[in-house]
């Protein structure tokens, strides 16, 4: 086995969160998501493609912030045209700033359901507002996910703190299976507000999965039967499988979007667009309101980040980096004969561990992941990756070389 890292300032930078901060960091950044005592805790700064933590260690970084860094870490670029708007113009006011205007047409000439939007401050505030929307909208109560959506009472899936009947019309069913959402609308068909999916399948520690043919256009067919608000959950599919929108890449148009991650290259904005007589239910019957929503220097980042996306033509360079990668790291595999597989390329790659009865791909999965970190490839074991525009091919190389290592440790286990 190889060396394991010297994290000794992040080990006492977690003991002193611990008395200063519920489990010392926020949820899925606390230890037990990783390999307790492998993985940094603290990171100290970032550029590009990497990452150093607290103690020096520098890695690949291939989680980019659960998502938000498409192109890079400190992007000079969208960095100064944030810093110009804070030093020349301001960014929290009592009023809108023109901003707001020029960025919600950009969106609109870049995604095909985007004829109204408005800006929240993250994914979970997206998802919520075009719930909101959508039960303004039908008179219906009922909703049918498939997919994370978020922290708020109707959907996340801890359930602490939270009374049942805040949730108990949030009906659940699973990805690229129509035959259970048809059923689900069979028997509440009359009362679903909306069917809210991701289009990109990426559930909970498991494979992400891309849509059967037919399975989104299914839900757009079933939406319309019944009269519910279709929903595409893009806060990781957006602005990253396609400048449009996973709706733009798979050709099926919904009536609502949410989008946020990759939108402002990590500056902290969401949005809800969609169409213009359901988007209309939030100019009076439905309330949305923020001291911050509004604020200037996201809109502005957002605005920089689109531009060199079209630009630079980012979103296809990611594209064949992803491809690319995947290939090679599907080789690898192969040639292991350890029981897993990579899913998500080439946008978001992800190692998973065939299961079995014994659970011994619970043992090969953390060894698996110690090994990768070990090596300075910075991957999360229950979450799929990211590929950004600012990995060289150098931090790719490095990545593969360390999936194939790590595989490497775990024959014989």
């Amino acid at each position: 086995m190889s060396q394991k890292l010297k994290l000794d300032k992040s080990n006492a930078l977690y003991e002193e969160a611990l008395d200063l901060i519920p489990g010392a960091v926020l949820g899925i950044r606390r230890p037990y998501n990783f390999i307790p005592g492998e993985y940094p805790i603290f990171f100290e700064s970032a550029k590009g493609g990497r990452v150093t933590d607290v103690d020096g260690n520098d890695y690949v970084d291939m989680l980019c912030a659960y998502g938000p860094i498409i192109i890079g870490h400190r992007e000079e670029e969208i960095d100064n045209a944030a810093i110009e708007q804070m030093r020349n113009k301001g960014m929290c006011m009592s009023l809108t700033q023109p901003v707001q205007n020029e960025l919600v047409r950009k969106m609109r000439e870049l995604i095909p359901s985007c004829e109204q939007a408005v800006f929240v401050k993250t994914g979970s505030d997206a998802t919520t507002t075009a719930i909101r929307v959508a039960r303004g909208f039908t008179d219906r109560t009922k909703i049918i996910r498939c997919g994370y959506h978020g922290w708020h009472d109707w959907c996340v899936e801890v359930k602490g703190g939270i009374p049942a009947k805040l949730y108990e019309d949030t009906l659940e069913f699973h990805y690229n299976n129509l035959d259970e959402l048809e059923d689900l609308l069979k028997k509440h068909g009359d009362d679903t507000a909306a069917i809210i999916v991701t289009p990109v399948g990426h559930p909970l520690a498991e494979e992400v999965q891309m849509p059967k043919p037919g399975f989104l256009e299914g839900c757009r067919k079933l939406a319309d039967k019944y009269g519910s608000v279709l929903i595409f959950d893009e806060i990781r599919s957006g602005f990253r499988v396609n400048i449009g929108g996973a709706q733009k890449e798979f050709g099926v148009t919904p009536d609502l979007s949410v989008f946020g991650k990759a939108l402002a290259n990590g500056y902290p904005i969401g949005c809800v667009v969609g169409r213009r007589d359901i988007m209309d239910m939030l100019r009076q019957k439905v309330f949305l309101s923020s001291t911050f929503f509004p604020n200037a220097v996201e809109q502005v980042a957002a605005l920089k980040t689109l531009e060199m996306m079209e630009r630079d033509n980012i979103l296809g360079i990611i594209r064949e980096k992803g491809t690319k990668f995947a290939q090679d790291v599907e080789k690898v595999i192969k040639e292991s004969g350890i029981p897993c597989r990579l899913t998500g390329g080439p946008w978001m790659p992800f190692i998973t561990f065939d299961k079995d009865s014994k659970k011994i791909y619970k043992a090969l999965r953390d060894r698996f992941y110690t090994e990768v970190i070990r090596r300075g490839v910075f991957l999360q074991p229950y979450h799929h990756g990211y590929i950004a525009y600012r990995h060289t091919d150098a931090d790719l190389n490095q990545a593969v070389n360390a999936i194939k290592e790590a595989l490497g440790e775990l024959k014989g286990m």
